[in-house]
């Protein structure tokens, strides 16, 4: 299966693609479903009324994850790359105030979420820990229509019989997968067609793109992605004040970017500039993702800040490098981070922070060595040293809300990424643990994690913290 670039980076609103994105998401799908499905529908009901319910992940930090809200956006008609941050509320406020969803080309349904959006949190679905159910209901309340949807990480979303079938990429909404000349699945397969063929990872990827889309388009959506990842950035080291969700965080990358600008201005050194850079832009990244404003899927929200702040260390560092650059860093990243999908996971409810923050260090390890003339073979080895030193990595939300550790972890795989680079590109690809091995190791570590420290804040400092 092949993972397009624009799967893994997608544009959207925080603070979580898992939580957030794919909820809304999902309740897309069942909409389209109501109004177009090949459904049973007993002569004469009408759809009068919606009914959610969250599991498993979902339900324990939801709340904090906003997936409350981004269910009632979702089954008001608004998509994550559509809908404007800045209306959330209103439109929340709205949906609670008339205990109705209006989306457009349906009719009104009742949908009061005090009543009608439940968390589930018992055992959670049987097909992942970010379990969705949705119910179609008569006026009288009988069930029409029954649809459970699974959010697997970064926006993706798979129905039931989907996930039974083994569909875990792309929600099957989109057009039939696209035969692509270089289906690699593995990193060994890409670096054997590397050699075979003469094309780099992203010369790899860039041909599977094609199968898919015109060049000119292909480099108009490149360059789209890398736009909104330099809006986001710039937003965040303009912004101030408090975090919301009660926890009392303050933004910092505005501060921090100040005191960098002063420093850069009297001509002050830092020895620790590079990593000071690498750690404001990461930031500003996920403190606006933690206000649910707009970011890039990078492979998640959770992640959003390390592949950007990562481009504009390069922008900074390396003002050589343009557009072309850039979708060469991006397509690198994509062939990595497709890669890591389809064998292990980017879900921190599947397999803890190591899928989340592990996953975009090594994709925006691979990116980097890429531009600075690495082989595939030290592109695959970049990948692999910033992968590694993520292994074990839990996810354990303070209050649910991806604020405390998330926002300063993305600044250190930032920092992991770039060193990662540094250190493949000393050698010549050769070392002893492959990457694929690597991303097998974080698919066992994963499934050998307590629930506990799988996004559900039940352990880890999401319980430590408050008793300090």
């Amino acid at each position: 299966m092949f993972l397009s670039v624009f799967d893994l980076y997608k544009i959207g609103i925080g603070p979580s693609s898992s939580h957030t994105m794919g909820p809304m998401t999902a309740a897309a799908r069942f909409l389209a479903e109501i109004r177009d499905g090949d459904w049973p529908r007993p002569r004469g009901a009408v759809v009068d009324a919606l009914r959610v319910t969250l599991h498993g992940s979902l339900a324990f930090t939801g709340v904090g994850h906003a997936s409350d809200r981004a269910v009632i956006l979702g089954l008001s008609g608004f998509t994550p790359d559509e809908v404007d941050p800045d209306r959330v509320d209103e439109l929340v406020a709205g949906v609670e105030a008339c205990g109705e969803v209006r989306p457009a080309s349906h009719p009104a349904y009742r949908f009061r979420p005090d009543r009608d959006l439940v968390l589930d949190r018992g055992r959670p679905l049987p097909g992942h820990s970010n379990g969705l159910t949705f119910e179609a209901l008569d006026r009288e309340g009988a069930m029409l229509l029954r649809r459970v949807y699974y959010s697997i990480g970064g926006g993706f979303v798979v129905s039931e019989e989907e996930l039974q079938r083994g569909n875990n990429g792309p929600a099957a909404s989109g057009p039939a997968e696209a035969v692509v000349p270089h289906p690699f699945r593995t990193a060994a397969e890409a670096l054997a067609m590397a050699r075979a063929t003469g094309l780099s990872i992203a010369g790899l990827q860039r041909e599977n793109e094609l199968a898919r889309l015109p060049a000119r388009e292909l480099d108009r959506r490149l360059d789209a992605i890398t736009e909104a990842m330099e809006a986001c950035v710039g937003r965040g080291i303009r912004q101030e004040g408090m975090l919301p969700g009660g926890l009392g965080v303050r933004r910092r990358a505005k501060s921090i970017h100040d005191r960098l600008q002063a420093d850069a201005a009297r001509n002050v050194f830092q020895p620790l500039l590079a990593n000071d850079w690498l750690s404001v832009f990461a930031m500003a990244v996920n403190e606006e993702n933690a206000c649910g404003g707009r970011v890039v899927t990078a492979p998640t929200n959770g992640a959003a800040g390390v592949v950007p702040a990562v481009l504009a260390y390069l922008r900074r560092f390396h003002p050589e490098a343009g557009r072309p650059e850039t979708r060469l860093f991006l397509l690198t990243s994509a062939a990595i981070g497709g890669i890591i999908k389809r064998n292990a996971s980017i879900s921190g409810a599947e397999v803890g922070c190591q899928g989340k923050v592990g996953s975009a260090s090594a994709m925006a390890a691979a990116g980097l060595a890429a531009v600075m003339g690495g082989t595939p073979e030290q592109v695959e080895n970049a990948a692999e040293i910033a992968l590694e030193h993520h292994l074990g990595m839990t996810c354990d939300p303070v209050g649910g809300l991806v604020q405390i550790p998330c926002i300063e972890r993305n600044a250190f795989g930032a920092v992991k990424a770039v060193t990662a680079a540094s250190l493949a590109m000393k050698g010549e690809g050769l070392h002893v643990v492959p990457l694929d091995a690597c991303i097998e190791t974080m698919r066992q570590t994963g499934r050998d994690m307590d629930h506990r420290y799988k996004e559900t804040s039940l352990g880890g400092l999401a319980v430590n913290l408050p008793e300090c």
